[in-house]
């Protein structure tokens, strides 16, 4: 029974929990739109670039981006750059063993990183890399404390540090507030910099379900067609049973 209680009372307090840990997490809103061809062509090209060295999606076939609006001469041309065909999957030439050996750890897949992580998650965590001379990669994470991953993005972002302040938390108390500072301008503005991220994370979202917009637009019309069928059945019963009523 008390075993039954534990179980009971832990589910009770999940919710709570993952509350607190969303509020403490303060992640920023994605600006994800999964009709938006020309951002998720920009993401595809950003992934290309910059994750597909370590980051697999091997559920993801290359030519799979022609749902994009992206033929094969396009794809191979810009988006393959390790001898692989169109209709291959998308891994990495990296060995696990020495990923493993080079970050500590081996660079997931991101084939559904985006349903597991979520959106909002990755628009953060892509924006909140800082230079940490204490870590194996000189580079640390205010999402993602002590991450292996370094920052691939840092020549477009610039460079950031950051700074600790104590703040009154209302209760009597203080706690710790973690702010980010740009110390070295990149390539793109911030602003622009976002947009990026925004790409290659609605294109992200797009690998771990290419199929959600035309399942969705499908979903539409079947329910056009049952309110259709919905007069007409309606229309029809009526003609059989007018005599009667």
């Amino acid at each position: 029974m008390r075993t039954i209680a534990y179980i009971l009372l832990a589910a009770f307090l999940a919710p709570v929990v993952a509350h607190a840990s969303s509020e403490e997490a303060r992640l920023d809103r994605a600006p994800i739109q999964r009709t938006d061809t020309l951002s998720l062509q920009r993401g595809a090209q950003a992934f290309a670039n910059y994750c597909l060295t370590c980051h697999s999606t091997e559920y993801m076939r290359y030519n799979r981006l022609r749902d994009l609006g992206l033929n094969e001469n396009q794809i191979s041309d810009n988006l393959i750059f390790t001898g692989q065909k169109v209709g291959e999957l998308m891994t990495v030439a990296m060995r696990k063993k020495d990923a493993k050996q080079w970050f500590g750890v081996i660079p997931p897949d991101l084939s559904v990183i985006a349903r597991s992580r979520g959106p909002d998650w990755l628009y953060t965590y892509l924006r909140q890399f800082y230079r940490d001379e204490t870590t194996a990669t000189g580079w640390n994470n205010l999402l993602f404390d002590k991450v292996a991953m370094p920052h691939a993005l840092y020549q477009l972002q610039g460079i950031q540090s950051v700074s600790v302040r104590t703040e009154d938390d209302g209760h009597g108390g203080t706690h710790e507030v973690k702010e980010l500072k740009l110390d070295t301008p990149g390539t793109l503005s911030r602003i622009e910099y976002d947009q990026y991220v925004a790409d290659l994370v609605n294109y992200l979202v797009y690998v771990g379900e290419p199929a959600a917009t035309k399942r969705t637009q499908l979903g539409i019309i079947v329910m056009l067609f049952l309110f259709v069928m919905l007069g007409l059945t309606y229309a029809l019963k009526h003609e059989y049973w007018k005599d009667i009523h």
